[in-house]
């Protein structure tokens, strides 16, 4: 009589983990993922040469003379003519158009952060009657085309008697920035934490001092982003100093740039054109290089949390 070995039963009444392997992606499946990632990459290095060849080709050719800008545009310099830089910056007053834009700039970027990170804590944090409708009313700011407002906003100034003066122009920058940063900080206030106002409150801090100094630096990456945005707009404005200021020694860098081009006739200075316009540029190149980072993570923030 044979018998066979049994293997003895689990008394426990516990099983043995199973391991699960996770099924090969099948060989279409890589094909698919391999092209898209080729076909993506490929677009953004398309995308990228299409971004910096117009912003290099325009630092080369501030370098160049007139004959050698029209004779080989494509070329590199033949030496470095620094002179037109130089040229730019003082027989065009850029100098002074550079200062003004700077403060103009520097100071409705001030205004425009401020009252606009106050107004959104207040709609994102409180509830009261009315919120929503001055929410959206921020909103609607924000589809409403400037060019509909300047013949009106141009007497309002005038009966002001902020026509052609640059607080005028601060104050003008101000509100045009300020339906943008209200509805980009509502919705990056709403994603912080409550509880760490609450228990700021419940140390005896003010409405204030919370908002000052427990929920302002939390929002740092949202308020650095929305600066960087205004910025932009901001430096590179053109329609709104042009109807409003119109006076020589209040003009903007971009003011500058225009009269620059239209200012030498039939002779046309273009290699100092392309220095002042070179100079326009790299504040805000510089600008974004910098905080580059911390746009990106102002962007993604409300999403990652």
């Amino acid at each position: 009589m044979k018998t066979t070995d049994t293997p003895p039963a689990d008394t426990t009444g516990e099983r043995p983990p199973v391991t699960k392997t996770a099924p090969a992606p099948a060989p279409q499946e890589k094909a698919t993922g391999r092209t898209l990632n080729v076909f993506s990459h490929g677009f953004l290095i398309l995308w990228a040469f299409m971004v910096a060849m117009p912003l290099l080709w325009a630092v080369m050719t501030s370098f160049k003379t007139d004959k050698e800008i029209f004779s080989s545009p494509w070329s590199l310099p033949d030496s470095l003519h620094f002179d037109n830089w130089s040229r730019a910056w003082t027989s065009a007053n850029m100098s002074d158009y550079f200062l003004n834009t700077i403060i103009v700039v520097g100071f409705s970027l001030l205004g425009t952060m401020l009252l606009g990170s106050m107004a959104a804590y207040v709609l994102a944090r409180f509830e009261f009657p009315g919120n929503r409708f001055i929410y959206f009313l921020f909103i609607g700011g924000m589809s409403f085309p400037i060019i509909l407002a300047l013949v009106p906003l141009f007497y309002v100034m005038q009966n002001l008697s902020l026509l052609n003066t640059l607080p005028g122009l601060i104050l003008v920058y101000i509100g045009y920035s300020l339906p943008f940063t209200v509805f980009f900080m509502t919705s990056f206030f709403r994603t912080l934490p409550t509880s760490v106002a609450e228990a700021a409150f419940v140390d005896g801090a003010s409405h204030t001092r919370t908002f000052f100094q427990v929920m302002l630096p939390m929002a740092k990456p949202g308020l650095i982003s929305i600066t960087i945005f205004n910025f932009l707009g901001q430096w590179n404005q053109y329609l709104l100093p042009t109807v409003l200021n119109t006076e020589p020694e209040n003009k903007v860098l971009t003011q500058g740039l225009v009269q620059l081009a239209v200012s030498q006739g039939y002779k046309g200075d273009w290699s100092g054109l392309f220095a002042g316009l070179v100079m326009a540029m790299l504040p805000v190149l510089a600008a974004y290089i910098v905080f580059q980072r911390q746009v990106v993570q102002g962007l993604t923030a409300g999403a990652l949390k």
